[in-house]
């Protein structure tokens, strides 16, 4: 197992002692040779999980559990233990917001030529500069584009350096947070496929956060749904994304919502993270609400509901 989340809990202490519960009591694995897909509407979570794997959280930030990967709990790691043996090395990150990321004052080529010999060994001019090349051709960076300043590019060239940047160690663990944005569909399908490359090549693993369900289906093993901060169901891609289907009703109104499928929004909007409900979060959207909602399902196999979907009402 590359990276093991067990009870992965993230909060946000606010003035006036209001506390924000941005992620609850995450548990998943990522194997070797796995993408897991975690997806869910803005502001459920995804980024303050990855943010809290890598030890980039604000200093009001408190976690809880654990997060394995081999045997460095990442929760309780040191920044220096993370600055010098994980962040690159371990874990490649393909950041949300790439040109915040990206250092502005210095060209594509030299931050990528500087990344090459800090985590390959490649030195010198003559050798620096092919290999440069060669990881921006990995992402689809343009060559042309590599003596320019990150303020003189798109934000989907942005987003490509950034990921040229996130594979070039190989790390054994990539974090992609939302790795397609600002791309058009021949460059998603161009990136998702290099990012399973990465993880077909030597046992690695992905953790994928993504909106773009199409990629997600095409990049993806597993898929964990995430909503107001909890993960509420874990299941393989192709029964989630063919039959049977997904179980949990939020997860099938995700997809139901697509332009490809039923075109149908969910209704209502999510609960605040520092005003969740004491049962399910969810209840208040959901059409199969009962009185056992007021009490918060447990995650039991592959979903926390108190009413999924099962195969008999799968057309539903």
């Amino acid at each position: 197992m590359v990276l093991s989340v067990r009870g992965l809990s993230v909060r946000f202490l606010m003035p006036g002692g209001r506390r924000v519960a941005a992620v609850t009591d995450a548990h998943f694995d990522v194997a070797a040779g796995e993408c897991l897909a975690l997806i869910g509407e803005s502001g459920c979570g995804k980024s303050v999980l990855v943010s809290a794997l890598l030890g980039l959280l604000p200093a009001n930030a408190q976690t809880a559990g654990e997060a394995r990967l081999g045997d460095l709990d990442l929760l309780a790691a040191d920044e220096r233990t993370l600055a010098r043996t994980v962040r690159g090395r371990r874990i490649g990150l393909i950041p949300q917001s790439p040109a915040a990321h990206l250092t502005p004052v210095r060209t594509i080529r030299s931050q990528l030529e500087e990344t090459v010999a800090a985590l390959t060994g490649v030195r010198g001019r003559a050798a620096l500069r092919p290999a440069a090349e060669r990881a921006a051709r990995r992402a689809a960076f343009p060559e042309d584009h590599l003596d320019r300043h990150p303020h003189e590019l798109s934000g989907g060239l942005a987003q490509r350096a950034a990921t040229a940047l996130a594979l070039v160690g190989d790390a054994p663990l990539l974090l992609a947070d939302e790795p397609t944005t600002g791309l058009d569909r021949d460059l998603v399908d161009h990136t998702v496929d290099e990012l399973r490359r990465h993880v077909d090549t030597a046992g690695r693993a992905l953790l994928v956060i993504t909106h773009d369900l199409a990629a997600a289906e095409r990049v993806a093993d597993r898929v964990a749904v995430m909503y107001a901060g909890r993960v509420v169901e874990l299941t393989d891609a192709d029964a989630f994304f063919g039959a049977p289907g997904p179980r949990h009703p939020y997860s099938r109104g995700l997809l139901r919502a697509l332009p490809d499928r039923a075109f149908t929004p969910i209704p209502g909007m999510p609960p605040e993270l520092g005003n969740l409900p004491d049962g399910c979060a969810f209840a208040a959207r959901c059409d199969r609400a009962a009185a056992t909602c007021a009490t918060r399902p447990p995650m039991t196999a592959t979903v926390a509901c108190h009413h999924p979907y099962v195969p008999e009402d799968s057309h539903a």
